[in-house]
């Protein structure tokens, strides 16, 4: 049957009925969009013709300058090494949040007694504020007054000027980093492992599961797919957005060991006011996390759907 004799088989009542639904659609979705355009596609937008300026705050104008910008960003030695270490942070970070947010979550699902209490304390860090965190970090990892650097003198270990050291820098921001994410992400494995169905346990044990590495690898780590590729997309994210604790605890020092990109382009649009050439390192910044997510969720959704 052809779309005009189907259009014509619908009556007008059924007709006004449908255009009447269709209007009453687009209005309830109307402020949602309004939304989006406003702070999400119209900033965005703003922000990559930006990247084409010279514009700074302060000047009443600015020029178009092409690619001058881009150019200039991948010869400048600040944005390579915060791109460096943006990396590094994200390799030590993303990994291990997951891996040990899966087991707290397995030992949390395993425990009767107590679940409220041990999902609160992991989940602390996450409703906690992060500057307060910070600061609180700083104490603990102060070189000669921090609590860490006192236990291991207890048992003779001299322990490193943790955020003072451009070789322990990273390494300690990335501890902090772990400690935010593990929490958020037990949330999310704890939501995974509840929906999987008990039966599946009962009937891999009878086919000769026992073990529970057994039953892991058998329903536990295959039913969890679609809970892992999401946990691991918000921990990438989470962890190549690092500023705060930057921000509080170094400020991208020493010698720039913690300079990351959102701390860049902070500096070089807040401090420096070169809006233009920060714009562009937005543009840079937001391409990079889109390629990631999009090998990401190829290479993951392919294992889920394996």
């Amino acid at each position: 049957m052809s779309v005009a004799a189907i259009n014509s088989s619908i009556s007008v009542p059924q007709r006004i009925h449908q255009d009447r639904q269709a209007r009453i659609g687009w209005l309830l979705v109307a402020p949602a969009l309004t939304l989006i355009m406003l702070f999400i596609i119209l900033p965005t937008i703003a922000v990559i013709v930006l990247g084409f300026t010279d514009f700074e705050l302060g000047y009443q104008s600015f020029h178009f300058v092409g690619l001058k910008n881009y150019i200039h960003l991948f010869s400048d030695r600040t944005f390579r090494i915060s791109l460096w270490n943006t990396t590094l942070y994200t390799l030590m970070v993303a990994p291990a949040s997951i891996i040990l947010g899966l087991g707290i979550a397995l030992m949390i699902e395993a425990e009767p007694w107590a679940k409220s209490f041990f999902r609160t304390v992991f989940f602390l860090p996450v409703a906690s504020l992060i500057v307060a965190m910070a600061t609180v970090w700083q104490y603990m990892l102060h070189p000669t007054m921090g609590p860490i650097n006192i236990i291991l003198s207890m048992i003779g270990v001299q322990g490193p000027n943790w955020l003072g050291a451009s070789n322990s820098v990273l390494y300690s921001l990335s501890i902090i980093g772990v400690w935010q994410s593990v929490g958020f992400n037990m949330v999310l494995f704890l939501a995974g492992l509840t929906a999987i169905p008990r039966d599946l346990y009962a009937a891999a044990e009878i086919d000769g599961a026992k073990h529970w590495l057994d039953r892991f690898r058998l329903v536990t780590w295959p039913m969890l797919g679609p809970t892992t590729l999401f946990v691991t997309t918000i921990s990438i994210i989470n962890a190549v957005k690092v500023f705060e604790t930057v921000k509080t605890l170094t400020e991208g020092g020493p010698n720039k060991a913690s300079e990351v990109l959102l701390y860049t382009i902070y500096r070089e649009g807040f401090v420096y006011l070169r809006v233009g050439y920060a714009s562009a390192m937005t543009v840079v910044f937001l391409a990079i996390l889109i390629v990631l997510m999009l090998i990401q969720y190829r290479v993951l959704d392919k294992k889920v759907h394996y």
